[in-house]
């Protein structure tokens, strides 16, 4: 079993970091193979542009989605780019370890699914959902907040964590055909103690050891939506 972990928080000795350093352990302690990738320490291009490719398909205008696919047939991706989706393939479990910022996952990390989950490869216009291509895989996000617990929920301050996540859990995880499990989130980070963050470590380390029980995320189906998207999906892709 694979599992790859892939980390966006600038600072080394942030808990962000400890916590991927925790669950590495914890899942080579349950005999998977863990890889790594370390946005920041690895200096990983967050925007995704045309030196992403070492091919062509139309040098007169830039269509993202069909550079992708002609540059996967023609081995013409970038060398950083090629790698990450060698290990994303590879993987039968991915990671995302960040802070939440601005209610969103950190800039680095959304130009690493810009760069790496590629139209062709691991979704299309008929491959989504229970058709993606990532079938087969699990998703795990485990993210960390500074607000506490109490601004989360219903009536929180900040609403519902499940509905700030649903870009991730839906719209990539989920879109292309992955198993999404319950996130783990660490709250009041900054503020919680010494003692609190070990709880957490803890507790999130229970949490990988559980992965074979935990009840996925309830995700679309795309079976459930032909009749109206036919028209659409019959169109060439691009």
């Amino acid at each position: 079993m694979k599992a790859l972990i892939v980390v966006a928080h600038p600072e080394p000795d942030s808990f962000t970091l400890a916590l991927a350093a925790a669950g590495r352990l914890s899942l080579e302690q349950q005999g998977w193979e863990v890889a790594v990738s370390d946005l920041y320490r690895m200096q990983f291009k967050a925007v995704l542009d045309r030196d992403d490719f070492t091919t062509v398909s139309n040098p007169d205008r830039f269509n993202v989605s069909l550079e992708q696919r002609h540059a996967w047939s023609h081995q013409g991706l970038a060398p950083d780019v090629a790698a990450e989706v060698a290990r994303l393939l590879a993987t039968d479990l991915l990671i995302l370890q960040f802070p939440l910022w601005w209610f969103a996952a950190p800039a680095i990390l959304k130009g690493w699914i810009d760069r790496v989950f590629l139209s062709g490869v691991v979704y299309g216009r008929n491959a989504m959902f229970e058709r993606g291509r990532l079938a087969g895989k699990r998703a795990l996000i485990c993210l960390t907040t500074g607000g506490p617990a109490e601004a989360f929920g219903p009536n929180g301050l900040y609403g519902e964590i499940d509905d700030l996540l649903r870009p991730l859990h839906r719209g990539v995880l989920g879109f292309t055909g992955m198993t999404v499990l319950p996130p783990f989130v660490c709250h009041d980070v900054p503020y919680a103690g010494d003692d609190a963050r070990r709880d957490m470590l803890d507790r999130y380390r229970a949490h990988l050891n559980r992965l074979d029980t935990l009840e996925a995320l309830a995700m679309p189906r795309l079976a459930d939506h032909l009749d109206r998207l036919q028209p659409s999906l019959r169109r060439p892709a691009g």
